[in-house]
């Protein structure tokens, strides 16, 4: 098939420029103005107003097939990504089986070849069974069908193990993916150890059970060179601690997500769509988050979206499960929140949801040039819509963005070459 976008704003490094695109057997074949639509297949119009930006990439993705098809499966998880404009999904192991052997790892990768409708690109346990402690995997059998290595859900408790772990995965040159939990520090907790939670007599989360695993990851990845990825930061000493370890040179990298930037605990209601892990902690620490973003500590924003049933999410902030969905609210959000109100750019925002993940995870495309994959998305920026959860494509209704009014809609997606989600 040929594709041919015409009269879109199309991303060119740090800026946009006005220009067509004709897409060719998966690839860019032609950027310039005024190219002919002789023998195209497909031909859309963008009108001088619609933005032509590398598909975005979502580093942290809950698909929850094989084990978990009640709440979500990869075929409803990736239609998802592809409405919102992402063409891949780094998807994590917290899945039965846990892929921690090739024999296990094969089960997701067989239904991911089957129904995929973009790009996924599946993350192994550190430890066996992903207990966060215990037998390590075998990274060198792993190594090459996987994405990187992570326990998300469980941090690793024995600093033992996870130098063990980094060691292996320096070897083997793949990521090594943080979820960091300090089991010992969080003493039946479940929303952040702040005013609200005291207020209304709820169990606390403190912030030291995250930030105290990070500095001792940051310590072990300093001695072993292994290239240290840390899963959705939400404290404010979290984003010290790593914007302290890229100054000294450090081979660390980390994520926030986008309710970390646009709420706190102040917004939280007595609904299980408030709940996740980690939780919505200070206005002091959303700042802070803000902050790194602004100066780079913080490199990529990924949706960690977690969709569970109905039935999981209706029992309140106290016995409800962790986890909320994010695909198709995490750009109109953060534009809406973070572009529209100055505080960064687009083409920064673009940066961080497009080009930064491909460059840390070795993904490749990330820029409108001739000869890379036709990998894109068409985003209009002055569509204003309400988020209601009943009419997402994922599975998972749980969101603390319902309700909110947000600008920006993607309108086109494309995935090697392929239209995977049009609304023109």
């Amino acid at each position: 098939m040929t594709i041919l976008v015409k009269n879109a704003l199309v991303l060119a490094g740090d800026c946009f420029k006005k220009s067509d695109v004709l897409i060719k057997d998966s690839l860019i074949d032609t950027i310039g103005t005024s190219i002919s639509e002789n023998g195209v297949n497909r031909v859309f119009n963008a009108q001088d107003k619609y933005f032509l930006i590398p598909g975005f990439v979502d580093v942290h993705t809950h698909l929850r097939e094989p084990g978990f098809s009640y709440k979500e499966t990869i075929k409803s998880g990736t239609a998802a990504g592809a409405k919102a404009g992402y063409t891949a999904l780094c998807t994590m192991p917290n899945l039965n089986p846990v892929p921690d052997c090739v024999e296990n790892l094969r089960v997701q990768t067989d239904i991911i070849d089957r129904d995929a409708v973009i790009k996924v690109y599946p993350f192994a346990s550190i430890t066996m069974g992903r207990q966060g402690r215990g037998e390590l995997v075998d990274f060198d059998s792993l190594k090459d069908r996987v994405i990187g290595f992570s326990d998300d859900g469980t941090g690793v408790q024995e600093e033992e193990t996870m130098l063990a772990a980094m060691e292996k995965c320096a070897k083997v040159g793949k990521i090594v993916s943080a979820h960091c939990e300090v089991n010992d520090l969080l003493n039946g907790g479940y929303i952040h150890d702040g005013e609200y939670c005291r207020y209304h007599n709820h169990k606390g989360i403190c912030s030291a059970s995250e930030y105290e695993q990070i500095a001792r990851d940051v310590e072990l990845a300093e001695k072993t060179g292994v290239h240290y990825h840390v899963c959705h930061i939400s404290a404010k000493e979290s984003v010290d601690i790593i914007r302290k370890a890229k100054a000294r040179g450090i081979n660390v990298t980390c994520e926030t997500g986008p309710h970390y930037l646009t709420m706190c605990d102040e917004d939280l209601q007595e609904d299980g769509r408030f709940k996740m892990n980690p939780p919505l902690r200070s206005k002091d620490d959303m700042q802070a988050l803000i902050d790194g973003v602004k100066d780079g500590t913080i490199d990529v924003i990924a949706t960690d979206h977690a969709p569970h049933s109905r039935e999981e999410k209706s029992k309140g902030l106290e016995k409800s499960a962790m986890g909320v969905v994010g695909l198709e609210t995490a750009f109109p959000v953060l534009y809406t929140k973070l572009v529209k109100t100055g505080i960064i750019t687009l083409e920064k925002l673009i940066n961080m949801m497009s080009v930064k993940p491909r460059e840390i995870f070795s993904i490749p495309g990330g820029r409108i040039e001739t000869g890379m994959p036709a990998d894109l998305a068409l985003l209009s920026l002055d569509d204003e819509w309400t988020v209601k959860p009943d009419e997402f494509v994922t599975m998972g209704r749980a969101t603390p963005f319902e309700g909110w009014k947000v600008y920006g809609r993607n309108l086109l997606t494309i995935c090697e070459g392929e239209i995977v989600y049009e609304a023109l």
